[in-house]
């Protein structure tokens, strides 16, 4: 199936803001050192083996710097690539083509990252029915572009942001009265029938009180296999499971043979660690 990619608005904004940050008034290096008529040609690869993510994104950044740059990918978001692949080729202004490199290199660098990553898991608990889904660990103004890596990578979104679903923490418990759970439940599904409502379980008493309440979902907080595992028997299929805590690749395979739904894992997008990709000119 197609990656969807991130709205074309969301790709402008970010490539246009990149662009401003690294350029600021001129880019003084090439206008003393390259000529203002000079051509060339290059070619953008990556220098370790990864899953490749963000290059629609490094396109438009081209694109936007120079329309008349011509771009051409030479792979697709999503696939895995061996070192020295080479994923896009630009020819046109040389000024133009350097200016517009940071900018593409580290989002395919950062973006790619957090698509390894997140292969890494999908693999690890690959032969289960478990998902692996993000979070909203993610950083300050690259949500969508992020969580679409995670897509590339063979992950699955969870919620965007506070709007699109229902997620009662523990900090949230600190509030509830028990008494009026039911009720509370109820304004929800009035309130936005469709979006999920998931509740976090920290203890199996209650997850023992959520399974009977006809909730989506229920979010196992830092329990152990034992008593995820013990959590699945007593949900019993009433609603999905999903397990959360400090994931490791070797903790979500763990995780994921206990029967729950779905694994969350922060890391993928807050400690990924960069792809090394380098843009170099050709004769």
């Amino acid at each position: 199936m197609p990656i969807p990619r991130p709205a074309p608005a969301i790709l402008r904004e970010a490539a246009v803001r990149a662009l401003g940050e690294d350029r600021g008034p001129a880019d003084i290096t090439s206008l003393v050192f390259v000529p203002e008529t000079a051509t060339g040609r290059a070619r953008i690869f990556c220098k370790e083996p990864c899953v490749l993510a963000g290059l629609p994104l490094a396109e438009v950044i081209f694109h936007a710097e120079d329309s008349s740059l011509r771009v051409t990918p030479e792979a697709e978001d999503g696939q895995d690539l061996d070192a020295g692949a080479t994923v896009l080729r630009i020819e046109g202004r040389v000024r133009s083509l350097l200016a517009a490199e940071r900018p593409a290199l580290n989002f395919l660098q950062h973006l790619s990252g957090v698509a390894t990553v997140t292969r890494r898991f999908v693999q690890a608990v690959a032969g289960t029915k478990a998902a692996i889904l993000d979070t909203r660990k993610t950083t300050p103004g690259l949500r969508h572009l992020e969580k679409y890596a995670v897509l590339c990578g063979g992950g699955v979104n969870h919620r965007f942001g506070l709007y699109d679903a229902f997620l009662v923490k523990d900090n949230h418990w600190t509030q509830l009265d028990p008494a009026t759970l039911s009720e509370r439940i109820a304004a929800a599904r009035k309130l936005e029938p469709g979006a999920l409502l998931e509740f976090e379980a920290d203890t199996l008493d209650q997850v023992r009180i959520l399974a009977g309440l006809g909730i989506d979902r229920i979010l196992l907080d830092n329990m152990t296999p034992v008593q995820m595992e013990e959590a699945v028997g007593i949900v019993a299929g009433r609603c999905q499971v999903e397990a959360s805590g400090n994931m490791t690749p070797e903790r979500a395979a763990a995780a994921a043979r206990t029967g729950v739904d779905f694994v969350s894992v922060g890391a993928l997008t807050h400690s990924a660690p960069a792809v090394d990709f380098s843009l170099e000119m050709l004769p």
